[in-house]
């Protein structure tokens, strides 16, 4: 057990931190797996900005990689572009 007093509330900081990343990184994973699903390509233009909004959000604060992100991005753009 943490003995000092910044100890402590950084233990409290952490778990809220893991928390927030863990939603919003299932969050990002569900939007994906519904542009992935969607035929009308209306809809999947107006949705794919959405979700490279978001990718980039979890990038810039370190929950996926950088890389990944783009990845992400750049195969959904393709996808969208082939409907």
């Amino acid at each position: 057990m943490a003995n000092h007093k910044s100890a402590l509330k950084r233990i409290r900081s952490n778990e809220t931190k893991r928390l927030r990343n863990k939603y919003q990184h299932k969050t990002t994973r569900n939007a994906v797996r519904k542009l992935r699903a969607i035929t009308d390509k209306k809809e999947a233009e107006g949705m794919l900005s959405s979700v490279a909004s978001m990718l980039d959000k979890l990038a810039k604060n370190n929950v996926i990689h950088k890389n990944k992100a783009a990845n992400l991005k750049s195969k959904l753009a393709k996808h969208v572009a082939a409907l």
